[in-house]
């Protein structure tokens, strides 16, 4: 089974990338700059922010369908993000090392299954759901802060 993780899209957080501190707060936004160790995941680039890389901190509608389903949550972004990553059948490096929730959605983005997995295991659980038809996409997130991670989608 064919799968593609995909990063998000920069634009809609691009208007953000270079405003001030207290600009960013007034819109409920926090910079933060990587340190050693600190594990900041990127939701664009899908990896650990470097040393001195900076984030913002935004809150982050990822199931936007206007079902029981529909979310929304803090998500770190890579300031000055250009193009999101794409990952064919392979777990990102953000996603390898991390405690994952998948969540798999119909058509209908009506949630079908879901389950926790490490995430180097996590291709076989991929291919466990999409093995189910109604299966139309599935949302990774970070199990232990639970965080939306990204979105994985039948190649």
């Amino acid at each position: 089974m064919n799968y593609v993780v995909r990063g998000l899209d920069p634009q809609p957080f691009a208007h953000l990338f270079g405003q001030s501190g207290e600009a960013l707060e007034v819109q409920g936004v926090f910079r933060f700059q990587a340190e050693a160790g600190s594990g900041l995941p990127d939701r664009v680039e899908l990896r650990d922010l470097e040393p001195g890389e900076t984030a913002l901190l935004v809150n982050h509608v990822h199931q936007p369908a206007n079902t029981p389903y529909r979310a929304s949550h803090a998500i770190f972004v890579l300031e000055n993000a250009v193009n999101p990553a794409v990952y064919e059948n392979i777990m990102p490096p953000a996603l390898q090392t991390r405690l994952l929730s998948l969540r798999a959605f119909d058509a209908a983005h009506m949630m079908v299954d879901g389950d926790v997995v490490d995430g180097r295991e996590a291709p076989g659980l991929i291919t466990r759901m999409f093995a189910n038809r109604a299966v139309s996409y599935i949302h990774a997130h970070y199990a232990r802060r639970g965080c939306f991670a990204a979105l994985i989608e039948r190649e």
